[in-house]
């Protein structure tokens, strides 16, 4: 029994019938360490502090924005508030400047 094909013509040459050469690839390395072995159970608890600092990184990105939201609002509330009392101070001011002028032209008219 033959291990390998021959070529029998000139034109085979080019093509490898043997498939030896062939390799199965898999979307994951093959890992030939242990769960046990101390430098994959380093680098697995690498993998997960870089993920958990990460996480932290994002978690202080939002507070910061929720602070900064939360100090914005606060301004433009007291900005709110201020405004509201002006309004009201001017149409005081109005109402009675109208009934200022409006005894002035009852005078005026008399």
């Amino acid at each position: 029994m033959k291990d390998k094909r021959t070529y029998t013509n000139q034109k085979e040459h080019g093509e490898d019938m043997s498939h030896e050469n062939e390799r199965k690839h898999t979307n994951e390395p093959k890992e030939d360490r242990g769960a046990l072995d101390l430098t994959y159970l380093i680098e697995v608890h690498k993998k997960e502090i870089w993920d958990w600092k990460q996480k932290e990184a994002d978690w202080i990105k939002t507070q910061n924005l929720l602070d900064g939201s939360k100090r914005i609002i606060e301004e433009l509330s007291g900005k709110l508030v201020q405004q509201v009392r002006t309004i009201a101070e001017l149409q005081y001011d109005n109402n009675t400047y109208k009934k200022e002028i409006e005894k002035l032209l009852a005078e005026k008219i008399k």
